[in-house]
């Protein structure tokens, strides 16, 4: 039987006692009914702030903070559209509950970091989610522009996954374009090298965790659905770096990704 609080429409903490408070949070619609639930992952969050940027005019940025706003425009989109929405987190914060040993000195340990990571794959598949999408920038040295998508090639529904990823970079460059930003498309990639690099264990995985593949004492359960991540900015360039942190630059980049989910529904084979 559904809760009062989705019956009211209100949102619902999938599982309060393993993830952080404010994070897997479930959005119902807000017209309608598609029928679909969709994951998003802001990434980041404190303790881990994510790449480190600047604006034209000087002004320092963190990539949790950016991705965020991004995935909540998202959020509203979609469930005006009349899916069920589920993020990973809804405030600057972890998303696993976090336990001892998780922090040190203000950051995350390794452990701690992997829990996090390993917590919004679990998020996902708790919701049952029909597609996930991470929303995440990109960092390097200050010349590199662009923007790029990830899936795994080496899941069972890697065809769905690939075209999820085209109609994600397509759609998130089409709106940015379209408002007045023009982004170089560095294209559509599988995940494989693009994953952590932080341990001995990450480097032997290899792919990224929220879309990757199971591996003994690393990932126990991985994501059960299609999935890409994009990176649609640098946030390390200025000049992306301030269309990422403006709120035009955000909810432009939030009407490509509910662009590319209402697609890939319509496009669905059988349809």
């Amino acid at each position: 039987m559904a809760s009062a609080a989705v019956l009211a429409g209100q949102p619902v903490p999938l599982d309060p006692s393993r993830f952080a408070a404010g994070s897997c949070i479930s959005f119902p619609p807000t017209a309608g009914n598609a029928g679909k639930t969709i994951y998003l992952d802001a990434g980041h969050g404190a303790p881990d702030p994510g790449a480190i940027g600047v604006t034209r005019s000087g002004r320092t940025i963190e990539e949790a903070w950016e991705t965020l706003p991004v995935v909540l425009d998202a959020t509203a989109l979609l469930r005006a559209a009349g899916y069920q929405v589920v993020v990973s987190r809804t405030s600057d914060s972890s998303v696993v509950r976090l336990r001892p040993g998780d922090v040190d000195d203000g950051i995350f340990t390794l452990s701690g970091r992997h829990r996090n990571l390993v917590a919004r794959v679990a998020c996902a598949n708790l919701a049952k989610a029909s597609i996930l999408i991470g929303v995440y920038f990109n960092a390097a040295v200050p010349q590199d522009t662009g923007s790029l998508t990830l899936y795994d090639a080496a899941r069972p529904f890697w065809p769905a996954s690939r075209r999820l990823a085209k109609l994600v970079q397509g759609s998130v460059l089409a709106a940015l374009r379209a408002s007045g930003r023009d982004i170089r498309d560095d294209g559509v990639h599988s995940d494989v090298g693009y994953g952590d690099l932080l341990t001995a264990a990450d480097r032997a995985y290899g792919h990224l965790i929220l879309l990757g593949p199971a591996k003994a004492g690393y990932l126990a359960r991985p994501s059960e659905m299609p999935g890409a991540l994009i990176e649609p900015l640098f946030i390390t360039n200025p000049t992306e770096g301030t269309i990422a942190s403006s709120r035009a630059g955000q909810h432009a980049i939030a009407r490509g990704l509910a662009t590319a989910v209402q697609r890939y529904f319509a496009s669905e084979p059988g349809r």
